[in-house]
């Protein structure tokens, strides 16, 4: 896009006066944060990201969602004020961009000024590759250990995202891993010299995170009287549910 990027983290955000700025009366007034991502910069048509727009609250002192209607309507955002400055200021070349993770806690209104475009979760085999070339030589580096030191097998990184995580995303992967990464830098720690390289397999994880946390249910070998088999969908993945009449 060739544009200058600006992140603006509304979680936890209840205060009109954030968005719109305070009068200049107010002991340490200032500019909305909109103006301030602008003045940050340095241009009036930058990309701004709203993000965690579903965790925006309200309060006495005003709506913060009320005051974004304005902000997110190409066509009222020509004449935004900001209470600070006093005077009107053209958002229109500004791209808005915000991000959510459920979309009921969204206004009506102003989820009817998005376009949203649904994102699905990463599927296992992107979740391998991403912990592979990313997330290990991250952990690795933080904890202090060389590449050498310790080595992941693709099918131990697949058990861990299998039975050791549930989620659409990766957190929870990366703590798992870096849960690996420290005890191997403990075991490095004490056995100094006598240390040996370690290898992450299938039959080892146990060793290193110890229970399985997450069980899938396993279709029955046989039809069962009275129980149906059914297909459910989450976001983190699909699932088989066993219907009893």
């Amino acid at each position: 896009l060739n544009r200058k990027f600006v992140r603006l983290s509304l979680g936890g955000l209840h205060d009109e006066a954030e968005i719109r700025g305070h009068r200049r009366t107010y002991v340490g007034a200032m500019p909305g944060r909109i103006i301030q991502a602008i003045q940050q910069a340095g241009t009036n048509n930058p990309l701004i990201m709203l993000d965690e727009i579903d965790k925006v609250g309200a309060d006495f002192r005003g709506d913060p969602s009320s005051a974004l209607l304005e902000v997110l309507d190409p066509e009222q955002n020509s004449g935004f004020r900001d209470n600070y400055l006093g005077v009107t200021f053209d958002l229109s070349n500004v791209m808005f961009m915000t991000t959510a993770n459920v979309l009921d806690t969204i206004q009506p209104a102003l989820r009817d000024r998005m376009e949203i475009i649904a994102l699905s979760g990463y599927t296992e085999e992107e979740k391998i590759e991403i912990a592979r070339r990313h997330l290990v030589p991250k952990q690795l580096t933080e904890n202090g250990l060389a590449r050498a030191d310790l080595k992941f097998d693709r099918r131990a990184i697949s058990k861990i995202v299998s039975e050791y995580t549930r989620e659409a995303g990766l957190r929870q992967l990366e703590r798992e891993i870096g849960k690996v990464c420290r005890k191997v830098a403990r075991k490095k720690a004490e056995l100094d010299e006598k240390f040996q390289p370690v290898r992450l397999t299938v039959d080892n994880v146990k060793d290193f995170l110890r229970v399985p946390k997450v069980f899938n249910e396993e279709a029955l070998k046989q039809n069962e009287i009275g129980i149906v088999t059914g297909l459910a969908w989450t976001a983190v993945g699909g699932d088989i549910l066993f219907i009893e009449a």
